[in-house]
């Protein structure tokens, strides 16, 4: 049995994040494969540090609330608990808590990085490119979800990666009944964000585009409410309109029947890795609107409108014409297969099984090639 540790996330369970969902899912299923799976969650609880979900193993370990030195701190006193637990792969994930597998490289231990997003983008993460070196340089195998960080890791480090785009579980479309009574949201007459509220997401610039377009819609924001400077200003000028909606945090079928019902989902990334809240609603057949980085673009294909990011005025008129074109039923089967077709959750499994069994050196499972294509579906044709 092959025992991993994943360091990265914020916490388990979770849908805080595009990095929660992912090591989520994946732990989970790996378990079910008849691995042995501890995940490493951000920051001490009282009477729940040490505890089981669906046979996964959770451990919480001591950091600092500061933005700044949260990842840092967690990651370290991660890996130096998990240095001697007798786990075969440290599993780390997003580049910023990835600097210690330098520490466990040099105890013998293996490790794998996967990729979430090229963070050098974004203010908080000072210094990255040091950060980014040592999973470029030290990482017994780097794991990118994207053709762009794939080309940017060799061009300018030569580490060839290994491309594994992130997939979803598929579930089935929802009417809409708690939305309406929770919110009075009626099916097709409010446009959806599903994302942290956070400046490399682009939430603001969702908010402004929309206040300054012409449309009978309402907009809902999901995702964590946290004490920020940006989360705040957020929610200041959400209160400036009756029309925007800010749920918090939501799991389970209020979310569902947000992605099944919503006229128009859009992503407003400065940058991304590859979104997990966008291939959700790809994959219910919604309507979707990002903006105009590869990252997006190569996830919708011909499923998708753009814009260009961090223009509001872009946005605007974006959000206007997206609002106000049908979306033709068969267009919504074609996208809901394509995703089926490109994004499928076993693929991703069979991909990272033979990434641990390589760097653990194993004989029986094949070395993973360093790029896994993606089959296409062209509109109007057959899977």
């Amino acid at each position: 049995m092959v025992k991993v540790a994943m360091i990265g996330h914020k916490d388990f369970p979770s849908r805080s994040g595009g990095v929660e969902v992912m090591v989520g899912g994946l732990a989970r299923s790996l378990v079910e494969r008849g691995y042995d799976v501890t995940v490493y969650n951000r920051g001490l609880e009282k009477h729940h540090n040490v505890y089981d979900v669906d046979g996964v193993h959770a451990r919480r370990v001591f950091t600092l609330q500061k933005p700044a030195l949260n990842a840092t701190i967690y990651s370290f006193l991660a890996t130096f608990d998990a240095l001697f637990r007798g786990y075969d792969v440290l599993h780390y994930h997003a580049i910023g808590p990835s600097v210690p597998l330098l520490i466990a490289k040099i105890f013998g231990k293996h490790t794998v990085c996967t990729v979430h997003g090229l963070n050098w983008k974004v203010d908080k993460w000072r210094g990255f490119g040091s950060r980014e070196r040592i999973a470029a340089k030290y990482a017994d195998d780097l794991v990118v979800l994207s053709e762009t960080e794939w080309n940017y890791f060799l061009q300018k480090y030569g580490r060839a990666s290994i491309l594994i785009p992130n997939a979803i579980r598929f579930y089935e479309k929802r009417a809409c009944s708690l939305i309406r009574e929770k919110y009075g949201l009626a099916r097709g007459e409010y446009i959806l964000y599903v994302g942290r509220i956070s400046p490399e997401k682009g939430t603001l610039d969702l908010v402004e585009g929309y206040r300054k377009a012409k449309t009978g819609k309402k907009l809902v924001l999901v995702g964590p409410l946290d004490d920020s400077e940006y989360c705040r200003t957020v929610q200041q000028q959400a209160q400036n309109d009756p029309n925007i909606i800010m749920t918090d945090y939501l799991v389970g079928d209020l979310l569902k029947e947000l992605y099944s019902n919503c006229g128009l989902f859009v992503l407003p990334s400065h940058t991304e890795g590859l979104s997990l809240s966008l291939l959700e609603a790809l994959s219910i057949g919604a309507r979707c609107l990002v903006s105009d980085i590869p990252e997006n673009t190569v996830v919708t294909d011909i499923y998708g409108a753009a814009f260009k990011p961090e223009d509001t005025d872009d946005l605007a008129r974006a959000l206007e014409r997206e609002c106000a074109q049908e979306y033709p039923d068969a267009m919504r089967q074609q996208q809901i297969q394509y995703i089926h077709t490109n994004f499928e959750y076993d693929v991703m499994l069979d991909r990272y099984e033979e990434v641990y069994h390589h760097v653990v050196g194993d004989p029986l499972k094949a070395m993973p090639s360093t790029t896994l294509k993606k089959k296409k579906v062209p509109a109007g044709a057959k899977a």
